[in-house]
């Protein structure tokens, strides 16, 4: 079930929040079983024939958890948490990349099968990284988690259980504790509301009206229909903006759904293309990915602990594994490769003490480290979105000047009704890096908004009413959100 459908705005969503806080009125633990029920319907409509693997793999990581909880000696869960690991692990490798893994065989060697035909269950990799993060720090003695349901919840919790965040259990299972999480609450509904808003427009009229513009071009690239220029400048820049605006849409719907039930999630998106160098890019981009492979992979592999080399190769193993995450594709490889590189290459400029200040002057050296990173960037996304390495060559060959550049193109460009609309290039790309971010307009309509239930209130239908309103106008196609195929 998509969060931009008719179905889950005027169906799904308003008959579960009515019966969440119609639980909270006859029990304080019936909520919770109400938010499984609605999660599993929510997860089930996508797939109910890999359903079952969801729930065997909350089943084993919750026991497994209580086993790494226990008093046991520490060699003995040491082994227990090697072991569960390597089931989640092989389990995520069978289904997302035991069809790559063979297919790269296959045109190595000449040998195996080649490719399998193999169901990706949505949202495996999202989930086992949730549960594995769980095993880590119930390992760690961080975590001390009894009530099944109460996790079961954690896991499935239908906001973030498709596309993220990706949760810590330690800021999660504090809130399903808290009988004011199951308080109804106008302030919380209204910011909820003007948050999912946010995340609609995003997808439905900005994200969405960037992917005929980027389909056309790396559609034809990987067809092996050599792009010019302004053709690959143009199908770039448009998945630039269709991938942010996409993901940060669903992720700000996420939120404001978490929030009208009482749920803090996580933010993951900081305006990332307001970044003025690759650092602060991934500062700001993804974050909670970001924050658990740093966690998790990063820091296990010995961080910056050893000397800058092993820091360096650390730094360049996470990234890699980061691109491979995303999926079975040399071509996610090679972004994460790519990104792996620039924040070292970022790092050794820094420690030889160079800056853009000292090249292109104090007043022209944050528009030159916008510029260059976003320049790093925009070429990175070329691997990610073409589907074949001859594709992206030809898109970057492209960009480059070295198939021409056809005025008409151009021309033809300027002269598409569709660069003068809501969802142009030119507006969506202005909003991308000007408009405040969504955290910050829901901050401020929190400070006018608090204290005052009248305005809450009215608040709230305004902004049900808005989202009503670009769901009937806007809604198409109702293109899936790019990353549930992650």
């Amino acid at each position: 079930m998509l969060f931009h459908t008719h179905l889950f705005i005027f169906g799904f969503l308003p008959v579960t929040l009515a019966a969440f806080f119609i639980a909270a009125k006859v029990n304080r633990r019936l909520p919770i079983f109400v938010l499984i029920a609605a999660s599993l319907i929510f997860y089930a409509y996508w797939m109910p024939e890999v359903t079952l693997l969801l729930l065997g793999s909350i089943v084993f990581n919750y026991l497994a958890g209580l086993f790494l909880q226990s008093d046991r000696p520490k060699a003995i869960r040491r082994l227990g948490i090697i072991a569960a690991i390597t089931v989640d692990l092989g389990l995520l490798a069978y289904f997302k990349y035991a069809g790559f893994f063979t297919e790269t065989l296959h045109a190595v060697t000449g040998f195996g099968p080649g490719p399998l035909d193999i169901i990706l269950p949505i949202g495996i990799s999202f989930y086992t990284f949730t549960q594995i993060a769980y095993l880590v720090d119930s390992y760690k003695g961080e975590v001390k988690e009894k009530s099944f349901s109460s996790y079961v919840l954690f896991v499935t919790f239908f906001p973030h259980l498709i596309a993220g965040p990706v949760l810590h259990h330690k800021e999660m299972m504090p809130q399903f504790a808290d009988p004011n999480t199951y308080r109804f609450n106008w302030l919380r509904i209204t910011l909820g509301a003007l948050l999912f808003a946010i995340g609609l427009w995003k997808k439905v009229v900005f994200a969405d009206t960037m992917a005929p513009w980027a389909n056309e071009a790396f559609n034809a690239a990987d067809a092996g229909v050599v792009p010019e220029f302004y053709t690959a400048w143009g199908g770039s820049l448009a998945y630039t903006l269709q991938i942010y605006f996409d993901f940060s849409g669903y992720s700000d719907m996420a939120v404001g759904l978490g929030l009208m039930f009482g749920i803090i999630l996580p933010i993951n998106f900081d305006s990332p293309y307001r970044s003025l160098s690759i650092v602060d890019f991934w500062r700001r981009w993804h974050m909670t990915l970001s924050r658990f492979l740093r966690d998790y992979l990063y820091i296990p592999l010995g961080g910056n602990r050893n000397g800058d080399v092993s820091r360096y190769r650390n730094l360049f193993l996470t990234m890699l594994l980061g691109g491979l995450w995303h999926g079975a594709s040399w071509l996610f490889v090679v972004w994460g490769a790519l990104h792996g590189l620039y924040l070292i290459i970022a790092h050794l400029w820094g420690q030889a003490g160079l800056s853009l200040q000292r090249f292109v002057g104090k007043t022209a050296a944050p528009f030159a480290g916008w510029a260059l990173t976003m320049f790093a960037v925009i070429i990175a996304w070329v691997f990610f979105r073409a589907t074949t390495i001859t594709g992206a060559g030809d898109m970057l060959g492209g960009m480059a000047g070295m198939n021409g550049a056809d005025p008409a193109v151009l021309m033809n460009f300027l002269a598409d009704p569709r660069l003068w609309g809501v969802g142009s290039p030119i507006i969506v790309m202005l909003a991308a890096v000007l408009l405040p971010n969504s955290m910050w307009v829901v901050r401020q309509a929190e400070r006018f908004l608090t204290g005052n239930k009248r305005a809450a209130i009215l608040g709230g239908g305004l902004l049900t009413g808005a989202a009503a309103f670009v769901g009937l106008i806007f809604i198409g196609a109702q293109n899936e959100f790019l990353y549930f195929q992650f």
